[in-house]
């Protein structure tokens, strides 16, 4: 059974600026706005939804296959899934792009700014859902505009249950044609920010769109996740981390979780708790796939967090 990931392959440059922006941004000035911050900690990561996503999910145990566009400077990624074993089958590269491309800054309070070029992502439109084989379960994760709308149509058409995740990408969209692939999608999972904009930009309340799909999943950060489903609120504990080291991908190895407990046919109290100890997992490191765990590894650690055991 395959897990099909729509969504961003991208390179994330991280830097540090060892101070705090809020000694630097005067907001009596914020309209003439012109800063510069010295960073002298720089790394470059992995990253992408479609590729943070399939790195956890194949950790797992799962059969994740990446849907996504890239650009001419993608080698680098190309020969890390090799090394991985991820196939780049549905991987399309488009000619005179780059692949997308975040860079944050990120200071002393973790706060971040953060720019991001899309690049080929905004052409995820020229991937097919048809094309892809053998799958049973996907997930529509940011990526370009169009690709998101066409693919969330495409899986639907094709009858292949999948997770809405718009994340990011929320703004792109109207309160239309959000309740539209809300309605297309079986599950939709999103973290407070986004669960806010998503009622006002559809008008919905989160009630409403709960009966809309199969199951709603609202993480909450270190408060752990809520679960909408079967006319219930489940309520997710969140284990506490080795370390609290950085929050990027921490969505991305949750929603992993998400889709190996589904794919499973686990209940939500399972499903929940394994998305909720990858991402408890991810925060202890840098990036969004430097975290290393063996299957056995994870099982114990889930024995551990909550006094049950699975078999992945």
């Amino acid at each position: 059974m395959k897990t099909l990931i729509c969504g961003s392959m991208a390179f994330d440059t991280i830097m540090v600026f060892k101070d705090h922006f809020k000694k630097h941004i005067l907001p009596e000035q914020i309209h003439i706005l012109n800063v510069a911050f010295l960073v002298p900690e720089m790394r470059r990561e992995y990253g992408g939804c479609a590729g943070n996503i399939a790195y956890n999910l194949q950790m797992l145990g799962g059969a994740p296959l990446i849907m996504a566009t890239v650009g001419d400077d993608f080698g680098p990624y190309a020969t890390r899934l090799d090394k991985l074993g991820l196939a780049q089958t549905h991987i399309k590269h488009v000619e005179g792009n780059f692949t997308g491309q975040a860079f944050i800054t990120t200071d002393l309070d973790d706060n971040q700014i953060t720019a991001f070029h899309p690049g080929a992502m905004s052409m995820s439109h020229l991937n097919h859902v048809k094309d892809a084989k053998e799958v049973t379960l996907a997930i529509v994760s940011p990526d370009g505009r169009d690709g998101m709308l066409k693919h969330s149509r495409e899986l639907n058409a094709a009858g292949i249950p999948f997770l809405f995740d718009p994340g990011q990408g929320m703004p792109m969209f109207s309160g239309d044609e959000l309740l539209e692939m809300v309605e297309l999608s079986n599950y939709v999972t999103l973290n407070d920010y986004e669960a806010k904009m998503l009622q006002e930009k559809t008008g919905k309340s989160l009630a409403d769109i709960a009966q809309r799909v199969s199951a709603l999943i609202v993480t909450l950060g270190g408060d752990g996740s809520m679960i909408y489903a079967d006319g219930k609120q489940i309520a997710i504990p969140t284990p506490k981390p080795k370390a609290i080291v950085d929050p990027t991908g921490c969505g991305d190895a949750y929603r992993a979780g998400l889709l190996y407990g589904i794919q499973a046919g686990w209940d939500w109290e399972t499903t929940g708790r394994l998305a909720s100890l990858m991402g408890s997992l991810k925060i202890s490191s840098r990036g969004g796939q430097n975290h290393q765990y063996s299957r056995a590894e994870i099982m114990a650690l889930f024995e551990k967090s909550f006094g049950f055991t699975i078999k992945l």
